[in-house]
């Protein structure tokens, strides 16, 4: 690529030639309020309107950070997850275009429709603050409901006839969790340019010794969790984010990523959940009933869970070289040791 990566200040002028080629007739077509937003960490995102003639459209752009935290990001895996998804119920954001070649944004990127509705709270978290926060107990049990639900839909969609295959790893092995433990063990090393630190040395060990394929290799949403989820204002569900880390593996692998991030933004963070949430055990009855399937191993997945989310925050902690004190790992490292003692 030839161009200048473009500071955030100059993407809204450097934007609207493009705007204009794919979404509008219109010479006069500007983009305006283009803001980045807080969410997320491995994607920058960024929210803008279109105005031209016809009135106004609320859209998303999305690039990679300036210092990689995965080894393998590719902007096209996501864009062809949620373009395969768009006829399946799933309310997934419409992809506009994609640029991955020589563009004057300077790097790769793509646009998409915004969806109605609000996220819950990532920092604080949703416990804390946001409309998880504010909403009564009843419908904060809605919200969990809806995130669960949207879980099993996921996990039950047929990824063949999506033309989901790619999102294999074969490279790494033959079963899709043996491809996860060998790719999870090679991010870490990419992630700390040498041997990650013993409890992920531990966390890997305990994976390979215990490896088992499920019967019924699934899609897995990956970044399966509240704060990916657009609520309207009766708390249903009217948006699916974030696909960057969708892959194929166990039925278990989204549900446990779910629970051990909530356990992180309640228990972890010192406070219990808000009431109206269900527990871990009404959780799990939930998901069975949903998809008929009897959820194993639920443990061995978190323990993968916490390893995978490690490697960006691994990697910023070693390339940015934050302060001791500083230790962004803390519930990663922290969840696994009371997993595996």
């Amino acid at each position: 690529m030839t161009a200048t990566r473009i500071p955030a200040e100059h993407l809204g002028a450097a934007l609207e030639p493009r705007v204009r080629e794919h979404l509008s007739a219109s010479g006069a077509a500007r983009v305006r309020d283009l803001a980045r937003t807080k969410r997320g960490f491995a994607t920058e995102t960024y929210l803008f309107t279109v105005e031209d003639e016809s009135g106004s459209t609320p859209l998303v752009l999305r690039r990679p950070p300036d210092l990689s935290l995965f080894p393998d990001y590719d902007l096209l895996r996501q864009v062809l997850v949620m373009r395969r998804l768009a006829g399946t119920g799933l309310p997934v954001p419409e992809v506009a275009w994609l640029e991955r070649g020589d563009n004057p944004l300077g790097s790769p990127y793509f646009v998409m429709h915004r969806l109605d509705g609000q996220a819950p709270s990532d920092y604080p978290s949703y416990h804390a603050a946001g409309n998880y926060f504010e909403a009564t107990p009843e419908q904060r049990a809605r919200m969990w409901w809806g995130c669960v639900d949207t879980i099993a839909t996921v996990n039950q969609l047929d990824w063949r006839a999506l033309g989901l295959d790619f999102l294999a790893f074969p490279r790494h092995g033959t079963g899709v969790v043996e491809q996860g433990v060998n790719y999870l063990e090679g991010a870490l090393r990419w992630a700390c340019e040498g041997d990650p630190p013993e409890t992920y040395r531990r966390a890997v060990a305990y994976l390979r010794d215990n490896l088992h394929e499920p019967e019924r290799p699934c899609l897995c949403w990956g970044d399966a969790r509240m704060s990916n989820i657009l609520y309207d204002r009766d708390f249903q569900v009217r948006g699916v984010l974030d696909w960057e880390i969708a892959h194929l593996g166990a039925p278990e692998s989204d549900l446990a990523w779910l629970l051990f991030l909530d356990w992180a933004c309640s228990e972890y963070e010192g406070h219990p959940p808000l009431p109206g949430t269900p527990t871990r055990e009404e959780t799990i009855a939930h998901y069975e009933k949903h998809t008929g399937y009897q959820v194993r191993d639920l443990e061995y997945q978190e323990i993968f869970s916490a390893a995978l989310l490690s490697i960006p925050l691994l990697r910023m902690t070693h390339r940015v070289q934050l302060p001791p004190e500083m230790n962004i790992t803390g519930f990663c490292t922290a969840r696994i040791e009371q997993l595996l003692n």
